[in-house]
């Protein structure tokens, strides 16, 4: 899941000045489940939006919509002429969700409401913690499930690290240390020695800049040769 966090509201703000109709549009997937994006707080930003706008005399026109998701072309197509009835459209999605609503909806104006965090999951209510920094070449089989790239702070794919201690990172005494987990799970599993030996450095070729991933078995013989 992708984990996102609402831009403070006086730079949203900002990021809309000039604009007399805005469309907020939220997002109904990832954010929406770390309660950024969906449905419930379109409807809060849209209303503080209503409200602050006309407390500066200056009142704006603040329309409502949330997709199923915004990093699909299908759910954003059926809202592309309401949409053109704005100045501008406040997205309430991740990173990717902005990008592929301004590229649908071009040349309107598409500003972001969030800001993308990471990619994790649900640790507890109300709590999301990073898991996964999409590397590209994944190596979590080789570590019990635990991924040292994005749980270790140092990244480090060879420890632990000197600063551990009692099973806590030196970073923060709050925080587990990844290695830690990795030690503790595979000594269960009856595995540790399958990281006697030294790693090497990361390979991270696999992760392509940007990224670009095509499925053969579903892309139209039409549109082939666009995506080679």
């Amino acid at each position: 899941m992708i984990v996102g966090d609402r831009k403070p509201f006086e730079e949203i703000k900002e990021s809309l000045a000039g604009y007399r109709k805005v469309l907020v549009l939220g997002c109904g997937t990832c954010v929406s489940v770390c309660m950024a994006g969906g449905e419930k707080e379109v409807e809060l930003l849209a209303s503080q939006l209503r409200m602050s706008s006309k407390l500066d005399g200056n009142e704006m026109e603040v329309g409502e919509e949330t997709l199923v998701r915004q990093c699909d072309r299908e759910y954003i197509e059926p809202i592309i002429e309401k949409a053109r009835e704005y100045d501008a459209v406040l997205s309430m999605a991740c990173g990717a969700g902005v990008q592929l609503v301004a590229d649908v909806l071009a040349p309107l104006p598409v500003v972001p409401a969030l800001n993308t965090r990471f990619i994790g999951v649900a640790e507890g209510e109300g709590v999301w913690v990073e898991r996964c920094r999409a590397c590209g070449n994944c190596v979590v089989g080789l570590y019990a499930g635990v991924c040292p790239i994005a749980r270790c702070p140092k990244s480090i794919l060879n420890g632990p690290c000197g600063g551990s201690s009692g099973g806590r990172c030196e970073t923060d005494p709050d925080r587990e240390c990844a290695w830690a987990l990795i030690l503790d799970r595979l000594t269960k599993q009856g595995k540790l020695d399958s990281i006697l030996g030294v790693a090497p450095p990361k390979d991270f070729s696999a992760q392509d800049n940007p990224g670009k991933r095509v499925n053969e078995a579903y892309v139209k013989p039409e549109t082939a040769e666009a995506h080679k």
